[in-house]
């Protein structure tokens, strides 16, 4: 009878012991989730600029293409600086969206490499796409979310 009461008794403590590991389980989920909430403010910005990348780099696609814009607008007729500079933004800003999507470093890389470059284009060759101050203010005001984004989601984040 004393062996039985044993078995019972070690099968109750795991029992015990399973149900108390499951629960500290969910509970630390719970508590990871809430720890990273700039981690994850962080991510849904990048997947946005991802999708912004897609058609800005979709856009440039379609203007070599043909697909938008008049006889005038054609691709061919347009000067060779702006040629080079609709080429170089319809191949970067794709890769960008990738690299965004996905939420990898180089991701970020490309994505700000492309808004400074756009920004520069339109302060320092005003000739290429018409020098829009309104351009360039939203390109800083994207740069400044992302930048004030990843340090609130390295500050919740252990050295």
């Amino acid at each position: 009878m004393s062996e039985i009461s044993t078995r019972d008794a070690a099968r109750d403590g795991a029992n015990a012991r399973d149900s108390a590991l499951s629960v500290a389980a969910i509970s630390s989920e719970r508590t990871q989730s809430d720890d990273n909430v700039w981690t994850r403010r962080l991510v849904l910005f990048l997947r946005v600029m991802a999708l912004l990348s897609i058609l800005k780099g979709l856009y440039h696609w379609a203007q070599v293409t043909g697909f938008v814009g008049g006889e005038d607008e054609a691709f061919e007729n347009q000067s060779m600086a702006w040629q080079a500079a609709t080429v170089y933004f319809a191949v970067i800003e794709l890769v960008a969206a990738v690299g965004l999507w996905l939420a990898t470093p180089w991701g970020a890389v490309v994505w700000l490499t492309t808004v400074v470059s756009m920004a520069v284009i339109e302060l320092m060759f005003p000739g290429i796409y018409g020098g829009s101050l309104v351009v360039v203010g939203v390109e800083v005001f994207m740069l400044a979310a992302y930048l004030a984004l990843a340090w609130m989601a390295a500050r919740e984040r252990p050295p």
